[in-house]
């Protein structure tokens, strides 16, 4: 251990230079216009794999964008870790709110700010670079394999099929992910389980084009109208989600289990004080810890229609849209509430507009075993490298894979991420600390360790 602490040290700066050339480049998957950064955002990934010293590392090309794979396979009769990332992140906009450019990491407070500095760069980059330090330092101790893809953001489309065609190469004893955050350096923690997710789009059409609002206005339906009424009618006055069958599957925890989850340490005035808000809103109850990661939710991630730009203009729409996004909790299944909402929301639409609604992807939840060797090995990695052992939690995102992985390779995935609820994933001034970042680096080796150790027991 003393080894690689030196190793780390005495390449620190490097280490943070790597991920800053890493940040630098625009991988944004959703936006076309970015296409060739996405690329070399694989092959500078594919390069530092190869440096770090992986075997056959390859730039696997798909129907999308590429999958990077790589593996050092030091002992057959050794257990494997696959370890999965991407390389891939959300759009900046709106750039506007950005202390510094998204795509030039600036450091502030010790803190790393860029778009994908948590999600997920510098969190796969801390498994590249303790891997890195693993060879180094002569001290893996077991395989290792690498798939780090550039579509999580927009489905992971491709990564099924390139799943079911490589089930021989990616044959391991566990799926590795640093994609989840923690509570903090002080009070560490490990994710259980994900919320699966259900992602739409609507359209509500009315006139067949924009109208003047003072000659039409009051005697043709409003579509902007209209998509607010339906939209505000999915949550009733206890904001209980209104889809009839919505609920039917939910699993409901038990009260042992809530006073288990609502045990980690969470302060309701600071909460409120980091997101300016004098109140929070949510399923009456039920605690904001369980509202966050054990209950389905439904929100709108953006709306529009008519006009929208500088000054005035009297227009009554002839369209409006919304994206809604839906996470589920465990025994949800993602087609089957796309199914309830397209049916659902086509019910309510009144007969003066017309409605259409668009899936685009989804996922399904996932609750991880915490009696398996592999948890226990990130439980006594956490233990050691942070001094304290890391509380169970459930995290309230999608990693849509992790039931993809269970599904084609038969095996559960430990989720042992080092960012914070606080580093601005999806917004503008996303971080990611830099004394997590060397944390992750020192604490990932200690996990390989312990697997291996607890897999030969």
């Amino acid at each position: 251990m003393q080894e690689i602490k030196h190793y780390a040290e005495a390449n620190k700066q490097r280490f943070l230079e790597e991920l800053f050339e890493l940040l630098r480049l625009p991988s944004v998957s959703a936006d076309p216009k970015f296409k060739d950064d996405v690329l070399k955002t694989a092959d500078y990934v594919a390069e530092k794999l190869s440096a770090a010293g992986a075997d056959n590392v390859e730039v696997c090309t798909t129907a999308g964008y590429p999958i990077v794979y790589g593996e050092k396979i030091i002992d057959p009769s050794k257990p494997t870790v696959l370890v999965y990332g991407h390389y891939d992140v959300q759009p900046p906009d709106p750039l506007e709110l950005w202390v510094s450019p998204p795509f030039e990491p600036t450091v502030r407070d010790e803190k790393i700010f860029a778009r994908g500095a948590c999600d997920d760069k510098g969190q796969f980059f801390m498994h590249v670079k303790a891997f890195e330090l693993m060879m180094q330092t002569n001290t893996l101790p077991c395989n290792i394999k690498f798939m780090i893809e550039g579509e999580e953001e927009v489905g992971s489309d491709n990564l099924g099929s390139f799943v079911t065609e490589n089930k021989e190469r990616l044959k391991a004893d566990v799926v590795l992910i640093s994609d989840t955050a923690m509570i903090s350096l002080e009070t560490p923690s490990l994710e259980t389980g994900l919320r699966g997710l259900s992602y739409l789009e609507v359209e509500v059409t009315g006139p067949n084009r924009d109208l003047h609002s003072g000659v039409y206005g009051g005697a043709v339906a409003n579509p902007a109208t209209i998509l607010c009424q339906l939209i505000a009618s999915l949550h009733d006055a206890n904001n209980h989600i209104t889809i009839p069958g919505f609920y039917d599957d939910v699993e409901h925890l038990s009260e042992e289990d809530r006073e288990m989850l609502n045990a980690a340490p969470y302060d309701e005035e600071e909460f409120k004080k980091d997101l300016a808000v004098d109140e929070l809103w949510g399923e009456q109850g039920y605690s904001t810890i369980e509202r966050t990661g054990t209950r389905p939710t439904l929100e709108v991630n953006g709306i529009w229609g008519g006009y929208i730009g500088e000054g005035a203009k009297t227009v009554l729409p002839s369209k409006a849209s919304a994206k809604i996004s839906m996470r589920l909790v465990p025994n949800q299944s993602s087609a089957k509430i796309t199914e309830l909402f397209i049916r659902h929301f086509e019910s309510i639409a009144p007969r003066y507009v017309k409605v259409k609604v668009t899936p685009h992807h989804g996922g399904e939840p996932v609750v991880t075993p915490t009696d398996s060797i592999a948890f226990k090995a990130a439980e006594k990695a956490i233990e050691e490298s942070f001094g304290k052992k890391p509380i169970p939690t459930r995290g309230g995102g999608s990693i849509p894979i992790v039931a993809l992985f269970e599904k084609e390779l038969g095996i559960k995935t430990v989720l042992m991420g080092f960012g914070l609820d606080s580093d601005n994933l999806h917004s503008p001034n996303e971080k990611f600390d830099i004394a997590n970042y060397f944390k992750g680096i020192e604490t990932i080796p200690l996990f390989h360790r312990y697997f291996a150790e607890l897999s030969n027991k």
